[in-house]
């Protein structure tokens, strides 16, 4: 099979420092969208590029920055990954920048009945690998960072977000956030604080969030065993939840309702969502997402529902859904993605692209 491709940007010496060694950009090759997303932050850096189909030049000495995103197969997507960032440390690269805008396997952060910590081995393979650095954007959960022994720079899509909403939405005045659970409550904030608009959440439905019967504080089971628990013992049990009815927190009649999340995937939550808003009197319907993953049938389920517009950034490729579903719309971030990078390289501080970002954004 070919080789991944890879960008080199041969820098001038007035651009950036002959010191530093130049830079490198390499695209991963398990989907066209990494080349692209890969072509379009070479080209914001404006720095003449090269494209070629093995990775023939030398990286002794050199910033590696290896950009991928993740494809259908995510599992050949990292094996892939981690043989890129092992190839370039064997090469004596300098540092070993992953950019990686959606980290796979986020969701598996939490320890699930018998099962395993996923997300937090797969940062130990990378940091094994010889990973240096890690970029990234809106982690599922931001305490992901911590399973890494590397700095991570998790960068924000919702400043792109916002700006879409006030320029492709007219009557956003006229709009409120919706936050599809209590648990996404935070990010529903952070969004209605900087549009000055009002909030809105959704309480009581069925949701993916932890249960007692999935996080594994059941096991063993909960069942009195006279020879196994001192008898002076007992142990209270813990009442089990009761979800109430579905409540809307909050006045979405006659007005625009933005929902907003950092993933979409199974669109099950967010269609049943859509039709209690619908029956709230909210007369539009948008969802904005950072990571469109929108796998299965998703795509026709959206155009089918309630739903006006789905928006979601490039993180993912995703245009096949796009043609499934003329409802999707796209968002780029590869202008901050740029940015790191340059920043990074030249060793400056990320301090710029972290303005206004509180401790609970």
């Amino acid at each position: 099979e070919p080789l991944p491709e890879s960008l080199e940007v041969d820098t001038k010496p007035q651009d950036m420092s002959a010191a530093k060694g130049g830079l490198v950009i390499f695209t991963a090759n398990s989907n066209p969208s990494s080349r692209e997303l890969g072509r379009r932050i070479a080209d914001n850096i404006s720095f003449p590029t090269e494209t070629r189909v093995q990775i023939e030049e030398s990286v002794r000495g050199k910033d590696v920055f290896i950009i991928q995103t993740v494809s259908k197969d995510v599992n050949t997507t990292i094996m892939e990954l981690l043989i890129m960032v092992y190839a370039c440390r064997t090469s004596c690269a300098r540092n070993i920048i992953g950019v990686i805008p959606y980290f796979p396997y986020s969701k598996q952060c939490k320890m699930r009945k018998r099962g395993s910590i996923v997300s937090k081995l797969l940062a130990s393979m990378m940091c094994k690998a010889g990973l240096t650095h890690l970029i990234t954007m809106d982690l599922h959960q931001k305490e992901i960072q911590g399973f890494f022994n590397i700095p991570v720079d998790n960068l924000r899509a919702s400043p792109f977000l916002l700006q879409y909403i006030q320029e492709e939405i007219p009557d956003y005045r006229n709009a409120v956030i919706v936050a599809k659970s209590p648990a996404s409550a935070k990010r529903a904030q952070s969004f209605a604080e900087r549009l000055r608009l009002g909030i809105a959440v959704i309480h009581g439905e069925a949701q993916d969030a932890e249960s007692d019967l999935v996080d594994g504080r059941h096991s063993p089971p909960t069942v009195k065993n006279i020879g196994a628990i001192h008898p002076s013992l007992e142990i209270p049990l813990l009442i089990p939840k009761e979800k109430p009815p579905i409540t809307v927190v909050g006045d979405v009649g006659g007005r625009i309702a933005i929902i907003v999340d950092d993933i979409i995937d199974d669109v099950d939550s967010f269609l049943a969502a859509a039709e209690t808003l619908k029956e709230r009197g909210a007369y539009k319907i948008f969802v904005m997402a950072t990571h469109g993953i929108l796998s299965s049938d998703a795509p026709q389920l959206i155009e089918e529902s309630a739903i006006d517009e789905v928006v979601v950034t490039n993180t993912i490729p995703h245009e096949i859904q796009k043609l499934q579903c003329p409802k999707i719309k796209t968002v780029d971030i590869s202008m901050i993605l740029s940015e790191a990078i340059r920043r990074i390289h030249n060793g400056e501080s990320m301090s710029y692209l972290f303005r206004n970002i509180g401790m609970d954004d």
